[in-house]
């Protein structure tokens, strides 16, 4: 990805201005290397430095170039499948284990934001939005669920109190997160490096990792340089490639799409979404959006199995906002991208360790804002032996996907029709 730019979105034309990082030649040896430069990759990195860990990172691109840097800048709170459906599955231990977990990684984002001052535009409040009574009835749940866990910053939001936090006649009703919120994606994931680099850590940017040479001391092999190291982290998700086969079998990246409309105005942007909240829909394919600083709407959704890019993003999302937003039928749209997040076949992440020293954490599933976060704080603790956390995660059952990865999109994209099926009948 030699001088790869960042996609034109409305994110990269504000991002705040950074130093041009190097490209590795040669050979540097560290405690730590870690491959991706996206929140998993940084996070991880800016615990281990904080626990006295030399850290090298290596980006394919530039810092924040995948989902990191794409996403719809929403804090959500858990896993894309909740901790009612990780009860299911484990024992009583490893359930607690994620269910403490699961609100832990908004918290380590405005730790990082306050620690190290980083420029985001972090706003507080998140709101999930019900369509009909059954998407009521499952909020209802899941406020019982997040209670039963410690976390209390919520508030079920009838008919009448919906309307007064999103400009939507489509909403029965809905539930506020105060711990939610947003950010610019880009901006935090260029902070967060520079809070890296302030501790000591080195980035090497348009560096793609393509080898792994494993045994006691593994090497790390970019096109022109090589990087010696005691610990790996892979951190790629949906752009590590085939780097580490073992990880790509069980996994599949995905696109979605985001359009950002021209400014709107205070006074129409209030009209909105009156509290600056950011929203997102209860439906399975669901609709995702929030203001911006300058009071632009971003609003995303849809998802591309496979990670295709569509030929025209606009046509897609541009009718879903249009549904949501009437008014807004005479705005111009700015901005139109799409980006790759990585699914799993349970949609919870995968995390683990390959022979004693590569580590990994992938397959957010459309979750990733807040998990990543985490995820480097466990990955940092298993390094430092502390691996109780490390293990609830990597215990985890997966599986591949039906068919290998030949049929993989078309079965995915045959799910996904059904429960869009399900979205568009209420079901």
């Amino acid at each position: 990805m030699a001088n790869t730019p960042y996609p034109q979105s409305y994110y990269a034309a504000s991002a705040n201005a950074v130093p041009p990082r190097p490209v590795l030649q040669g050979e540097v040896e560290t405690d730590v290397c870690v491959i991706g430069a996206g929140y998993t990759g940084l996070s991880s990195a800016l615990f281990l430095l904080e626990n006295g860990f030399r850290v090298t990172v290596l980006e394919a691109a530039k810092v924040g170039f995948g989902a990191s840097g794409r996403n719809g800048g929403q804090i959500v709170n858990s896993y894309s499948r909740d901790i009612d459906v990780i009860e299911r599955s484990v024992g009583p231990k490893q359930a607690q284990l994620l269910g403490d977990m699961a609100f832990e990684g908004g918290k380590i984002i405005r730790e990082r934001v306050a620690k190290y001052q980083i420029q985001c535009d972090l706003k507080d409040g998140g709101v999930f939005a019900a369509l009909n009574s059954k998407h009521m009835g499952h909020l209802e749940s899941q406020k019982r669920l997040w209670e039963r866990y410690g976390h209390t910053q919520l508030e079920l939001l009838d008919e009448r109190r919906i309307r007064e936090v999103v400009a939507c006649d489509n909403y029965v009703g809905g539930l506020l997160d105060m711990s939610g919120g947003h950010i610019h994606p880009l901006n935090l994931a260029l902070g967060e490096a520079a809070a890296v680099e302030s501790l000591g850590g080195t980035i090497y940017e348009h560096s793609a990792a393509v080898r792994i040479e494993r045994g006691a001391n593994p090497v790390v092999h970019t096109a022109e340089g090589k990087v010696r190291a005691k610990f790996i982290i892979v951190a790629g998700n949906a752009y590590l490639g085939n780097l580490v086969p073992e990880l790509a079998a069980k996994s599949m990246p995905c696109g979605t799409q985001v359009i950002t409309t021209a400014p709107l105005g205070d006074e129409l942007a209030r009209t909105l979404l009156p509290q600056d909240y950011c929203v997102e829909d209860c439906n399975y394919l669901l609709d995702y959006y929030r203001l911006t600083s300058d009071k632009r709407l971003i609003f995303g959704g849809g998802v591309v199995y496979g990670a295709r890019d569509p030929a025209n993003i606009e046509a897609i999302i541009r009718p879903k906002m249009l549904k949501a937003f009437p008014q807004l039928k005479d705005v111009k749209i700015d901005y139109a991208w799409t980006g790759n997040f990585l699914l799993t076949l349970s949609r919870l992440p995968q995390v683990g360790r390959l022979g004693d020293n590569i580590y990994y954490s992938q397959g957010c599933s459309g979750h990733g804002v807040t998990y990543t976060h985490l995820a480097g704080k466990v990955l940092a603790e298993a390094l430092r032996g502390q691996a109780e956390r490390f293990d609830a995660f990597a215990d985890l059952p997966h599986y591949p996907f039906p068919g290998g990865q030949m049929l993989r999109t078309p079965f995915a994209a045959l799910g996904a029709w059904y429960y869009g099926l399900r979205d568009k009948f209420g079901m």
